[in-house]
């Protein structure tokens, strides 16, 4: 197999995959408006299990854009951060730090849902589900991060309060993976592609999947989410955008070796065993079955308990979702 594919090939390959042909898509695209900008930043952000953001750059273009960029930011709370400041116009992140952002007032809006289940907790033995998390180490990158809200939000809902009865250890070199593989912490949270490695290297214990326990497996864990400024001015660039990360989404569940090679070539992760192995158990398939207005009033309810928001899910989504375009594509895109 060659490393890379010229932009022709892999429109092809998508036509082939069954998403949206290329000679159906540009007889849709006849149809609308030019995008009002052909700019789009993206955020670049640790864990490839947003890789139809990835991948999404040739579709993007196929939609009239012709500066994509990708922009490095932290994940969780920082990218949110990132999207209201203007730094980027789009990135998809884990729902719950983009609902504590909401409810904080930034000017950022969800659009729609990618995935659903990515993320695994591992601990050691003698801990055996979420409530044994009390007075144990837990390793996280930073307070805020997407490890430390999926975590805080998990142990509140099994009437844990995280703020007391967990103590979290931070750092980001070494990560808290290393920490956990060292024996220096009791548990932490993994995003793809460390359970992938851990699990190939025989360290640790699972006790929450996200692909397959509830209530998380019920729920998108990860939103599509713009600069509110951005959807204002361009409305139609928005939904061209979001079509483009749909139809990648689709590319993920119908093409994952192609995906795979493709972030490890285009310098996303390292290994492609792992970035295979990746898209392969995250049901990207799944996406149409699903709301993300109900993944989002169900973290909502959740972060709220935890007592890391204010705001009621209903002001939440009014506040900080449009999913007018998302609607539309469904329809649009149907599999």
């Amino acid at each position: 197999m060659q490393s890379t594919q010229t932009r022709r090939s892999f429109l092809t390959t998508l036509s082939s995959a069954g998403v949206v042909g290329l000679v159906r898509a540009r007889d849709l695209y006849a149809q609308e408006a030019p995008p009002e900008t052909t700019t789009v930043r993206l955020g670049k952000i640790y864990g490839i299990c947003i890789a139809p953001q990835y991948v999404a750059e040739d579709l993007l273009r196929a939609e009239g854009f012709t500066d994509v960029r990708y922009v490095a930011t932290n994940p969780g709370i920082s990218t949110a951060l990132a999207l209201a400041r203007g730094e980027i116009d789009f990135t998809t992140n884990y729902a719950p730090p983009m609902v504590i952002s909401i409810d904080a007032g930034e000017p950022i809006t969800i659009v729609g849902g990618e995935h659903v289940g990515c993320f695994e907790v591992f601990a050691r033995e003698g801990i055996r589900s979420i409530a044994d998390l009390r007075g144990k180490n837990v390793g996280v990158q930073s307070i805020g991060s997407s490890q430390h809200v999926f975590l805080s939000v998990m142990a509140a809902h099994v009437g844990l309060d995280p703020a007391k009865d967990i103590h979290w250890v931070t750092s980001t070199s070494p990560k808290p993976m290393e920490l956990f593989a060292d024996g220096k912490i009791d548990a932490f949270l993994g995003l793809p592609p460390e359970p992938q490695e851990l699990r190939g290297r025989n360290i640790g214990r699972v006790i929450v999947n996200s692909v397959l326990d509830r209530p998380w497996s019920q729920y998108f864990c990860c939103v599509l989410a713009a600069n509110r400024e951005y959807i204002r001015k361009y409305p139609i660039a928005t939904k061209r955008v979001l079509r483009a990360i749909v139809k990648a989404v689709d590319l993920c569940a119908t093409e994952p070796a192609r995906v795979a090679r493709q972030i490890v070539d285009a310098g996303f992760t390292p290994s492609y065993d792992y970035a295979l192995q990746t898209i392969k158990e995250i049901p990207y398939v799944r996406w149409r079955e699903y709301d993300p207005a109900d993944a989002v009033r169900f973290y909502a309810l959740r972060l709220r308990e935890a007592g890391m928001i204010k705001s009621n899910p209903n002001k939440i989504l009014a506040d900080g979702t449009d999913w007018r375009h998302w609607k539309e594509l469904k329809r649009e895109l149907k599999g």
